[in-house]
């Protein structure tokens, strides 16, 4: 079983919007961000953390009567993609990994 190349371009489209941008199509997304992939990861993981607090503070402020429902529900539907996508990603990487570790020196 082997990993499709457009599964391997969905994966980084969807960390490419995790960094905020869009997830504009590019040759090649590593080379427009400026970095390597383990910056790219980095800057993810942050993307998804940073969505899970906003998420977190709209909460305490709806406890507090500050805050609206919807945003509340909007924030923590937002997290739960981020998430799904990291994992995604994450999975994607695994499989690659173990798909190179198969291959024959």
């Amino acid at each position: 079983m082997s990993t499709p190349f457009t599964a391997a371009t969905a994966a980084y489209a969807n960390a490419a919007k995790l960094m905020g941008n869009g997830g504009a199509k590019t040759a090649n997304p590593l080379q427009e961000q400026g970095g390597d992939f383990a910056s790219m990861l980095a800057q993810s993981v942050q993307s998804v953390v940073d969505t899970g607090n906003r998420s977190d503070n709209l909460q305490m402020q709806m406890l507090d009567g500050k805050a609206n429902i919807v945003d509340v529900v909007t924030a923590v539907s937002e997290t739960e993609l981020a998430m799904e996508s990291m994992v995604s990603v994450r999975d994607r990487v695994i499989s690659a990994y173990e798909e190179i570790m198969r291959m024959p020196i």
